[in-house]
């Protein structure tokens, strides 16, 4: 298998996983209707009162329009906010585009829209929730004494210090009326049934968008804990807040047990797991020894990119963890420390990373590597992650581009711009967290 073929089947590979990762497969799988019954997860319910539809992320429209589909004229009311560039045609439901991944005036007037068809629900009233990732930057609701434009603040510098998602949603739970389980006071006493695509490693329900409907396992105090993590110096307002907070000053986000939840059924309906086991049966499909290495990758990007190429060496070397032609899986979510002034995102860091430490010592193999952003979008770029071989950096050198000097500045996108290795899908209306693919031929 020379190198083209190999670049070829790791796009087949990525593909087949984002085609399981559809919301049309996932909701499918979940909901059925009958008449005037609806079944989710097994379980019926009749449709007595409204049926109103909401939800955030960079998956809702498409959500949406599946739940159209399935829901039709039982459908009172609806909407959904998602990433501009990412939305879809919809009948019954509203849809507002909104800023991602530093919130915006728009997501902020959403947010306001959404709360009004919430208002004056009764008990036999349904609100179907669609949450995917992008949701916590989608839906800003600035807590009170806090204005939208601190929020923005707040998400940047936690962006660019590196900050995981965990430790970024504690804060912007803290930060806001209707995350971290404020949404479901909203709807009640209305039964609310979310359906959840996760893009945060081992699916916590409240750390998934930041969690509107479920019961927050984080404090002001955890909060606070993060912000003096980073040394991050924040505005005096949302300082305040964090510290009145966790003085019991503030009240806190409603807690598990708390009975604001005892109406609430929150499912996950797609997750990495489901990636990955698409990308291992396509791969074993194309004749490749596969292994899955794992779903929870995280950390330094440009560290799990050395990290690839030493394995891919390895494999060629020994034919250790398995024998070639060899295909690794990987996902997860991994962060940059942002130190310069460029312009990529995670997928292509580790990608250019991977391409850089394989250069100094390529195998006799053809080896190549991708790290796909399954949603289509790769921090604040156009392309979805990077495709690289052996002979990526030669490419740049040739151009008159020094590899290392890119990566340096975290400018992976112009790099592997130059060089045809960026992978760009456009929106592809799903979002769990990130693929990687290593094949050795």
């Amino acid at each position: 298998m020379n190198i083209s073929e190999l670049r070829q089947s790791a796009k087949k590979i990525w593909e087949a996983a984002l085609n399981a990762a559809n919301p049309a497969t996932c909701i499918r799988n979940f909901v059925r209707v009958t008449g005037g019954l609806v079944s989710v997860a097994g379980k019926e319910m009749p449709i007595r009162g409204r049926l109103i539809v909401i939800g955030a992320g960079k998956a809702a429209a498409r959500m949406a329009q599946v739940i159209e589909e399935l829901l039709g004229k039982h459908i009172t009311a609806g909407l959904v906010v998602t990433k501009y560039g990412h939305g879809l045609p919809l009948q019954r439901v509203q849809l507002v585009e909104a800023g991602h991944p530093i919130p915006d005036a728009a997501g902020v007037r959403g947010v306001q829209q959404t709360r009004e068809l919430l208002k004056e629900l009764s008990a036999d009233d349904i609100v179907l929730c669609l949450i995917s990732g992008g949701g916590s930057a989608l839906w800003p609701a600035p807590a009170e004494g806090v204005t939208l434009e601190e929020k923005q603040e707040v998400t940047s510098l936690l962006l660019r210090a590196g900050a995981d998602i965990r430790e970024i949603n504690a804060v912007r739970k803290h930060l806001s009326s209707l995350k971290g389980g404020q949404l479901a006071k909203w709807a009640a006493p209305a039964r609310v049934i979310s359906f959840i695509m996760s893009d945060v490693i081992g699916d916590p329900l409240d750390f998934i968008a930041s969690g509107p409907t479920a019961p927050d396992t984080t404090s002001f105090s955890d909060a606070l804990g993060v912000v003096q993590k980073y040394g991050l110096r924040l505005p005096m307002a949302v300082i305040d807040r964090f510290q009145q907070g966790a003085r019991g000053g503030i009240a806190d986000t409603p807690k598990p047990g708390d009975p604001v939840f005892k109406n609430v059924d929150n499912h996950i309906i797609a997750n990495n797991q489901l990636l990955i086991e698409a990308a291992r049966a396509k791969a074993r499909e194309l004749k490749l020894n596969t292994l899955i290495l794992g779903t929870e990758i995280e950390g330094e990007a440009k560290d799990a990119g050395r990290f690839f190429a030493a394995l891919a060496r390895e494999i060629d070397r020994s034919g250790n963890p398995l024998k070639p032609p060899a295909c690794i899986l990987a996902a997860g979510e991994t962060t940059v420390t942002v130190h310069g002034n460029g312009l990529g995102g995670r997928n292509q860091e580790m990608a250019l990373a991977w391409a850089i430490a394989l250069a100094s010592r390529a195998p006799n193999r053809p080896a190549c590597f991708a790290s796909v952003a399954t949603d289509g979008t790769d921090g604040p770029t156009t392309a979805a992650g990077g495709l690289v071989d052996a002979a990526t950096c030669s490419r740049g050198v040739e151009l008159g581009l020094a590899p290392a000097n890119y990566l340096q500045r975290n400018d992976s996108f112009h790099f592997l711009d130059a060089t045809g290795d960026l992978i760009v899908t456009g929106p592809t209306q799903t979002n769990l967290m990130d693929l990687q693919i290593l094949l050795v031929a």
